[in-house]
């Protein structure tokens, strides 16, 4: 009698755990859902009921100058961002798990701490010191603050994948007469792949998808798209907002998705083109 007690009681306690889990993602992403759908809403009012299915909004929002720019200026900024924190990420993972130095501890420290302090504080922070020195702001300090934002992830991704790689594969390659730097192209490197696309992918969605460090660090007249978006809804909430709350969502999960894909195409593609091992 205990024990088909204990079963119900453990049956009931899970349907619980599912329904509550159910519900905090209905909460977490009706919105979002709720978004998409109204997008494509006929009427110039972005609620329910809808009156009919349209596209002329994201017709408006391609028309838009002020989106076209905000989008292009979050884009490059994305993009030099990616690139300069995947370089400097992938370096500073390889060199706090492969070598023993003075200042090791308190250097990963350092890294780390902007992901651990929120970004609205940092945001006010680094503001109030610019300000402190009287220095203007520049797009220059824009892309600074988004590439500081961005490095902990990338490290964090790189260091996981450098610990798996054995160093053995290295020590190999510098017995037999290849120096560090070409140890590291042609063994290490290779094998950081995965890890190096991933964060390149996550800084550009953390760059692209900011809004807090754009809305401190911003130059005056300079709109990025998260910011573009706030301003847009100052005046009123229509559904070119919702088309461009769409088009954002498509970026910041689209690209990281479709990278994912493609990473998982390279590597069965590699590991059919390996010869197989015959067995005796």
């Amino acid at each position: 009698m205990r024990g088909t007690r204990r079963k119900q009681e453990g049956r009931w306690a899970w349907r619980l755990t599912g329904f509550v889990t159910v519900c905090v993602y209905i909460f977490m992403f009706a919105p979002i859902v709720a978004t998409v759908i109204l997008s494509f809403n006929a009427s110039m009012f972005g609620g329910f009921p809808m009156t009919g299915f349209s596209l002329q909004w994201y017709g408006k929002l391609m028309a838009n100058e002020a989106v076209l720019a905000a989008f292009r200026t979050s884009l490059w900024i994305a993009l030099v961002t990616a690139i300069v924190t995947t370089a400097v990420g992938v370096t500073t993972a390889f060199a706090l798990v492969r070598f023993d130095f003075r200042g090791k501890q308190a250097l990963s420290t350092l890294v780390i701490l902007p992901a651990l302090v929120p970004e609205t504080i940092l945001g006010v922070g680094l503001l109030v010191l610019i300000k402190a020195v009287d220095q203007p702001r520049t797009m220059l300090l824009l892309v600074l603050g988004h590439i500081l934002l961005a490095v902990p992830y990338v490290v964090l991704i790189a260091q996981a994948r450098m610990i798996g790689i054995r160093r053995v594969y290295e020590e190999a390659a510098l017995s037999l007469g290849a120096s560090r730097f070409s140890s590291f192209r042609e063994v290490t490197l290779p094998l950081l792949i995965p890890a190096v696309v991933g964060g390149a992918l996550l800084a550009f969605t953390i760059s692209f998808d900011n809004t807090s460090a754009s809305l401190f660090w911003r130059p005056a007249g300079v709109e990025t798209m998260p910011t573009q978006i706030l301003s847009m809804l100052k005046i009123s909430i229509s559904p070119e907002i919702n088309a461009l709350g769409t088009v954002m969502i498509l970026v910041t999960v689209g690209i990281p998705l479709f990278g994912g894909l493609i990473l998982q195409s390279l590597t069965k593609l590699r590991r059919r083109g390996e010869p197989k091992e015959e067995t005796q």
